[in-house]
């Protein structure tokens, strides 16, 4: 993956020269992905309260302490770049695509948390959600393979699972019902698709490779491969195919007043 990387990023200063100091610092500059991944989290979420140089050491620590956080970030690259049509290279995500570098942002933000820094972990989950606009919970459990595409306003709770090869638009909200404590937050099942302006609220369970629809309030659980759309979510069919995440299809098949299918 790094080589098919580099490869692409000498094509892209061939192809534009003015972007030669942001792709060599970004990306050629680097011997490996976990170096470029950690450079990228500290250029993006410093300010005047924590500087560069800071965060960088703490996503050294991080990656170097927890390889896994590398292995994930390398299956969200593949996620994205095989899942979004509007992704034709490697380097689109790693560069541009902010629902990529926040899900990386907040890998490192978590890690902060299980090893007891917890209001650094409050930090990176602020920064996050300033320059990306993007509001991750540090103690939320989001598994590898996972796209979030466009990204802008998503919002995952505290108690929020989210499984493996999950694919999720913007405005998606893993939420709670109200202000009662404990285990409140949505839990996602592998494979899953949620459509865009999704809010699926509350300790409820979402299915494998079920959907939920565009716009749709989800506040009862929902069984795998399965189809719910609606304000509250209602079934209205199978999922369509056995991987919908990897699909990404939001059509919906419903049965007219006349019987037609449309």
């Amino acid at each position: 993956m790094w080589a098919q990387i580099c490869a692409e990023a000498r094509d892209a200063i061939a192809g534009e020269p003015l972007l030669g100091a942001l792709v060599h610092g970004g990306l050629l500059h680097h011997d490996n992905l976990q170096s470029a991944l950690a450079y990228r989290f500290a250029l993006k979420l410093n300010s005047g309260e924590m500087s560069e140089q800071l965060l960088r050491e703490i996503a050294d620590a991080a990656y170097a302490q927890r390889p896994e956080l590398v292995s994930a970030a390398e299956a969200d690259l593949r996620a994205v770049y095989e899942r979004d049509p509007a992704t034709h290279r490697m380097i689109q995500p790693l560069l541009f695509f902010k629902g990529f570098q926040a899900l990386q942002a907040y890998r490192i933000g978590h890690w902060l948390w299980t090893e007891g820094r917890r209001d650094m972990a409050y930090f990176v989950q602020m920064r996050c959600s300033e320059a990306f606009g993007v509001d991750i919970h540090p103690a939320a459990r989001v598994g590898q393979g996972v796209m979030m595409d466009h990204a802008h306003s998503i919002v995952i709770g505290e108690t929020a699972v989210v499984g493996d090869n999950v694919s999720m638009l913007h405005s998606v909200t893993l939420g709670g019902t109200g202000k009662a404590d404990g285990d409140r937050h949505p839990k996602i099942g592998n494979g899953v698709l949620i459509g865009a302006g999704a809010k699926v609220l509350g300790n409820i369970s979402v299915g494998r490779c079920s959907r939920i629809a565009a716009g749709s309030v989800v506040l009862s659980d929902v069984p795998p491969c399965k189809t719910v759309a609606g304000v509250p979510a209602q079934m209205v069919g199978d999922a369509g195919c056995t991987d919908p995440a990897f699909a990404m299809d939001h059509l919906i098949e419903v049965t007219g007043i006349d019987g037609d299918n449309a």
